[in-house]
């Protein structure tokens, strides 16, 4: 090829890759290093350029991304860092093109990057995790309505509620940890398709960077796609959990539930109304939530190309860790919001007599006691629902007369009860603690799960501190033997 790249294709392409320097720098110094060790240790790279190579490589390493000049008219990202080189130490810079391609380099970079941040996305999801725990066992006796719809269905409290979002949060937490494992297995060695002969010892190759293994298959580990939009989904899935509980506590937060208060530190006041106080960290969540899932739509529309094009890779080096950046970002502000939240126990509990929660163990007692099938006893209930309605009574009048008249409109016979003995039946404390059977807000079954999220969560933190310990010793392990070859 002669000449350079036109002007478009620098400004459309060119540019669109070097954009992502400063996202891939760091980890494209460690790929270079990990490179040029093994070289050097092989004794493919000659002892007059060892040190002069080696010595460029851990300068460039000490460098941020804005000092190196990451040209797009230059082309890739590679061809920037190997301009700088070149300039630092002539000829010897070409040793670092031997028994790899270029976009190896990046690829290898790409999940060195990708592996911390999908282990601060895990630590972050078993945070969030914890605070709905905590929250969740502070308010095991708060007493609400269950809503489905927006409409009241049973009563509940507002430490069941919440901790209903803790074991999606611990879930999308597993799927990323599986995943972590084909995040960091590492395609060095793998050449643009069938590897190379002078780089043999993939799985030793691997170590070096803190990769658990190598890709076995050369090919695959160069074009693979699917590890990273599993990755994605994972997060995606992550922040729809955390949109949910936000949607709701922005109506929860509103003057006709005023349910919850959220720490002002989460909140911003309106310019013009006094009155207002906005919960603006609910809409960062919620607005985040919607660009990670066009993203994803966006990513997964790119990977639909035949196999071996950089068109399903190149669009992923910058826009997949912008987006578990503004993921974990936003699951440690949803973490603060539930963290410091403020729950209004007695506007839960009013919510309870304005509506007819009890309906549904209400017809169970019918159907029990006067032998009655249950879409009989539900049409008794839901009569008498009907009519206190009617009249603007709430659930707190639920009384043996009403119960009596429905019947007797219903089935042509009264059903009587005894109205001491409905109202003890019908508290809302009583059919709370009457749900003991498997994750029922019962305090005896809220117990077990607060216990079991918290190991979850405490497991999946400790194995992110080890798996974090494991990359950082083999990092600072390649640095030491590149300043030790370098003769620093």
């Amino acid at each position: 090829m002669t000449g350079g790249p036109a002007d478009e294709l620098i400004a459309a392409g060119y540019g669109w890759e070097v954009a992502d320097a400063p996202v891939l720098h760091d980890a494209l110094n460690l790929a270079d290093l990990a490179h040029a060790v093994e070289l050097a240790e092989r004794g493919i790279l000659p002892a007059g350029a060892r040190g002069a190579l080696l010595g460029a490589l851990l300068d460039l390493a000490s460098l941020p991304a804005e000092a190196v000049d990451y040209n797009p008219g230059y082309g890739e990202l590679y061809d920037s860092r190997e301009r700088h080189l070149v300039a630092c130490i002539g000829d010897d810079a070409g040793w670092l093109r031997a028994g790899r391609t270029r976009r190896e380099a990046v690829r290898t970079a790409f999940r060195i990057t990708l592996r911390g941040q999908v282990l601060d996305l895990i630590d972050a999801g078993a945070a969030l995790a914890v605070a709905l725990v905590d929250q969740a066992e502070a308010h095991l006796g708060t007493l609400m309505p269950d809503y489905t719809y927006l409409q009241q269905a049973q009563p509940t409290t507002f430490g069941h509620y919440l901790l209903s979002f803790a074991d999606p949060a611990l879930r999308d937490a597993g799927r990323l940890l599986a995943e972590f494992a084909h995040v960091n297995a590492s395609p060095a060695g793998s050449g643009a398709a069938n590897g190379s002969r002078i780089v043999d010892d993939r799985d030793a190759t691997a170590r070096v960077l803190g990769f658990d293994a190598a890709v076995e298959h050369t090919r695959d580990a160069m074009w693979q796609t699917d590890p990273f939009l599993h990755v994605l989904t994972a997060a995606t899935s992550l922040l729809l959990t955390q949109d949910k509980l936000a949607e709701d506590l922005e109506i929860f937060a509103s003057a006709e539930f005023d349910f919850i208060d959220l720490a002002d530190a989460y909140s911003r006041p309106s310019i013009l109304m006094p009155q207002k106080r906005n919960p603006y960290a609910l809409t960062v969540i919620r607005g985040s939530t919607g660009v990670v899932m066009g993203r994803l739509a966006g990513q997964a529309a790119v990977t639909k190309t035949p196999s071996a094009r950089s068109d399903n890779l190149i669009y992923l080096y910058g826009e997949l860790p912008r987006t578990l950046d503004l993921a974990h970002r936003v699951t440690r502000l949803t973490t603060g919001v539930v963290r410091t939240l403020v729950a209004d126990a007695h506007r839960m509990r009013a919510a309870l007599d304005l509506g007819f929660t009890q309906a549904a163990d209400l017809a169970e007692l019918l159907m029990q006691r006067f032998a009655a099938d249950y879409r009989t006893a539900h049409r008794v209930v839901q009569r008498a629902v009907r009519e206190l309605g009617d009249r603007g009574a709430g659930g707190a009048a639920l009384d043996a007369e009403a119960v009596a008249r429905a019947s007797a409109a219903v089935v042509g016979q009264a059903w009587r009860l005894d109205d001491a003995e409905l109202r003890t039946m019908l508290d809302p404390r009583a059919l709370v603690d009457s749900r003991t059977a498997l994750g029922g807000a019962a305090p005896v079954s809220m117990y077990p799960m607060l216990t079991r999220a918290r190991r979850q969560a405490a497991q999946f933190r400790a194995e992110v501190d080890a798996r974090r310990g494991a990359i950082r010793a083999a990092e600072d392990d390649l640095r030491t033997r590149a300043r030790k070859l370098a003769g620093q």
